[in-house]
């Protein structure tokens, strides 16, 4: 069994393609004390994102890197381990980053990145997992912290919350009441990382007390 990291106030760097509602929940966590983290650095691969621009009036270190400008994953991967290093970041975390991660990240932070995914893993993985439960008629959805492997949403769970799905949702719906769980979720694993409570043995999590 293995620590995934030592207790320690996070360093954190947070891959964003979209709005970056997760990371403002995350910095708001810890304004409040409840989260013993510092946002090093946003980095995007989508330069309209309006997360940058989020980063940027909480006055935290907004970068943009263009895969486009790289001619491999890896090149690219190597490019942003370069900004991650820099920033002394210890723990990376996605936040609706829209891009597997290969091996040159993993490498450099294994078992140190962690992302949320708007489902109950290992159901729905990939892209738009609230239609996909919603056209699949489950009666539970909700969302899964977990460690990012090589796979496509199918590293060891942290945490889940349950969302219900009810009888008139809509992918729309159902990912706005997801959304709500997963601003509190997210903060809640990254603090037992920060307290050192995470164990991994195989593709299991546990969680120290």
């Amino acid at each position: 069994m293995m620590q995934a990291i030592a207790p320690g106030r996070l360093q954190l760097a947070i891959l964003a393609s979209g709005r970056g509602s997760n990371f403002d929940a995350l910095c708001q966590a810890i304004e409040r004390g409840e989260l013993d983290a510092d946002v090093r650095v946003l980095i995007s691969d989508i330069e309209s994102a309006p997360a940058l621009g989020k980063a940027k009036s909480r006055k935290i270190d907004a970068v943009f890197i263009n895969p486009r400008d790289f001619g491999s994953r890896d090149e690219y991967e190597a490019e942003l381990v370069e900004v991650l290093k820099s920033h002394q970041v210890t723990v990376v975390v996605l936040a609706g980053y829209m891009r597997l991660v290969g091996r040159i990240l993993l490498d450099a932070y294994k078992h140190r990145i962690v992302n949320i995914h708007p489902a109950l893993l290992p159901s729905f993985p990939g892209l738009h997992a609230q239609q996909q439960a919603v056209d699949y008629g489950v009666k539970f959805s909700g969302c899964t912290v977990h460690i990012v492997d090589q796979g496509m949403d199918t590293g060891p769970i942290i945490m889940q919350e349950v969302v219900p799905v009810l009888p008139d949702d809509t992918g729309d719906t159902l990912a706005d009441r997801i959304l709500a769980k997963e601003h509190k979720t997210y903060w809640r694993s990254l603090q037992l990382l920060a307290q050192g409570r995470i164990y991994i043995e195989g593709r299991k999590v546990f969680i120290k007390d």
